[in-house]
């Protein structure tokens, strides 16, 4: 396998901090960039005496001078609770950022990934999403700094390819989760993990029927690798789990393997929930040769015994 010198952009979050553990393992010079808004350094700690690995603080939505062979953009905050906390910041870390990666990427002929998001799909009308759906999306909501950043940043990608021969690949990625996710970052496992390990009732918004379908990380990374280094294939694809599973499913999944005494409890549904979220990976399959792995409950299980450890600390 030929040495590449690596550039990862958020790559000290929960993402970001497994893609540069499995590039270091296999020999590239990995460069990770973040400006720890919500990554931490805790998560990229263990890397940091292998001689093929150097991390750099600073914010995407600055220009960066590098010589690199492959960039993958994972820069900006994916939950809720983060990417509302300040909401222009979401915006320009996704614009931005993508303009300033992109300008690299011409001017090094790098390839480049952007890491994107099922949240293009909005509160999706067709159910499951293929890539050809456009989208039923708020434009004007309180999600909207992350969904329609996000959507700009592909505009971005394919005007930068169309008209600078820029070398992209463009994944959307569904509901993630394991390992060094943090504890705090309003998504459903952690909130439902980290709920039921204190003992604490497990809040579920609405009526627990809306849909998600979990990705466990290890599966996400390897489609995520396997596209950046698919030839003549520039995406968009979708990257997640297409086994389907309810809210409440979840909750009762977490309370069993928890062993906890928890309770479930209903509060109201936040405004541009989607009700339904399930990728339709037919094209992954059929392009890059992958599908996901990791049984739910078996990730659920490997997540488990990571948060005990981080409450216990």
């Amino acid at each position: 396998m030929k040495r590449l010198r690596i550039l990862v952009t958020g790559g000290a979050g929960f993402l970001g901090s497994h893609l540069c553990e499995r590039l270091v393992n296999q020999g590239h010079d990995v460069i990770c960039l973040d400006n720890y808004f919500t990554g931490s350094k805790k998560n990229i700690e263990h890397l940091m005496d292998f001689h093929n690995f150097e991390l750099m603080r600073h914010d995407v939505t600055l220009p960066i001078f590098l010589e690199i062979d492959q960039i993958y953009n994972l820069a900006c905050p994916a939950s809720p609770v983060h990417y509302q906390y300040n909401a222009v910041k979401t915006i320009k870390t996704s614009v931005l950022g993508a303009i300033n990666v992109l300008g690299l990427a011409k001017r090094v002929k790098a390839r480049v990934l952007q890491a994107s998001t099922s949240e293009v799909y909005g509160d999706p009308h067709i159910h499951p999403q293929t890539e050809c759906y456009w989208g039923n999306v708020n434009p004007i909501g309180i999600r909207s700094c992350y969904d329609e950043g996000k959507r700009v940043a592909e505009t971005l990608f394919f005007d930068y390819h169309r008209m600078n021969k820029v070398d992209i690949r463009v994944m959307r990625i569904f509901n993630t989760y394991g390992p060094r996710m943090h504890p705090n970052d309003g998504r459903v496992v952690s909130n439902f993990i980290v709920q039921a390990l204190k003992g604490k009732d497990i809040t579920i918004y609405g009526d627990g029927k809306q849909t998600r379908s979990f990705c466990y990380v290890d599966d996400l990374i390897e489609g995520m690798m396997r596209l950046m280094n698919t030839e003549n294939f520039t995406g968009p694809v979708n990257i997640g789990n297409p086994s389907e599973f309810t809210i409440k499913e979840l909750a009762e999944k977490v309370i069993r393997l928890t062993g906890s005494t928890s309770s479930i409890v209903c509060h109201p549904l936040p405004s541009d929930d989607p009700k339904q979220r399930q990728p339709d990976i037919s094209l992954a399959k059929r392009m890059l040769n992958w599908e996901p792995t990791v049984p739910l409950e078996q990730g659920l299980q490997r997540t488990i015994d990571y948060f005990k450890q981080v409450i216990d600390d």
